[in-house]
């Protein structure tokens, strides 16, 4: 086909354009589509409605969109019961596949093997996500003790256990990872945290973390600033708002004072492979916040 006068112009002016943008403004612009499309819902935001019918609220979750849920296992005291919400871990696969839902990611109560050391809980929950096809085995927090006035020693064996119970999630084809709270990211002293021995003492090929970036904000955190300073390591996000006038509340996607857009752009220095909405505690009714943190997500940051 002749090249007319005006294509060619076009052309050039699109060469010449193209030859002004440095490589970091070309990344910038290639870091605004996250690799991930899929939007999952960490399921711990509809404890009380699984509780009382798991599969009409799977079935509800599937519905407004979610392609992927994160489970919670194994939780003490007013949540606890028997497999995942009743069912067993066939049938709780049968349940998903029904509603084309995945579950890449889990947490799991570890307490007493990161408290004491005995790992027979902790085996018994790796098999139970291995049954259930995750890919990631999550630690969803610490030990009271450490969460309350751990020390950097604290932190030191903390990391330890990590790396041993990440090798048995290897073994089991699986990896480990850790989902932070605010605790933390304390001065310990001359800028040390906790958080910073859990990174910088565990082994990058066996450990991921799952950044709840509400609590991070609320530490005070920057969470682009932490992907260019451990580039790869988060490999899930746990995506909820700040209110706008107290920083303690969780409030929908969308809605609150995080720069979400701003994160997301940098998803792929983050290393994100998943990301799960989660709200912890909810004002409106649940279904109806959980559509809408979807639905910005899905048509703000994906």
């Amino acid at each position: 086909m002749m090249t007319t006068r005006r294509s060619f112009l076009q052309k050039a002016g699109l060469a010449s354009a193209a030859a002004l943008l440095s490589p970091s403004v070309i990344t910038s612009a290639l870091a605004q589509y996250p690799k991930v499309s899929k939007i999952g819902l960490g399921l711990f935001t509809l404890r009380e409605q699984l509780t009382a019918d798991v599969k009409a609220t799977i079935e509800h979750v599937a519905k407004i969109g979610y392609n992927q849920v994160e489970t919670y296992y194994g939780y003490p005291g007013k949540y606890e019961v028997k497999g995942f919400w009743g069912l067993e871990a066939k049938d709780f696969n049968a349940l998903l596949k029904a509603n084309q839902l995945t579950s890449p990611s889990g947490h799991y109560n570890t307490t007493e093997f990161l408290s004491t050391g005995n790992d027979k809980v902790l085996k018994t929950h790796i098999e139970v996500a291995n049954s259930v096809g995750q890919k990631y085995f999550v630690i969803p927090a610490l030990p009271t003790d450490v969460r309350t006035n751990g020390s950097l020693d604290d932190y030191k064996k903390m990391a330890a256990k990590f790396n041993t119970a990440a090798e048995w999630c290897k073994d089991a084809g699986m990896k480990l990872a850790y989902h932070n709270h605010n605790f933390e990211f304390k001065d310990q002293g001359n800028g040390a945290t906790g958080y910073d021995i859990l990174l910088n003492e565990t082994d990058a090929k066996l450990v991921g973390f799952e950044l709840d970036i509400f609590w991070a904000v609320n530490a005070g955190l920057n969470p682009v600033e932490m992907f260019k300073k451990n580039p790869g390591r988060y490999k899930m996000f746990h995506v909820k708002d700040m209110d706008k006038q107290d920083k303690s509340v969780f409030t929908e996607v969308g809605t609150g004072v995080i720069n979400f857009k701003e994160i997301f752009a940098a998803s792929k220095t983050a290393g994100l492979e998943y990301l799960f909405a989660e709200q912890d505690l909810i004002k409106k009714e649940p279904f109806e916040s959980v559509t809408e943190s979807y639905n910005y997500i899905k048509n703000h940051l994906v």
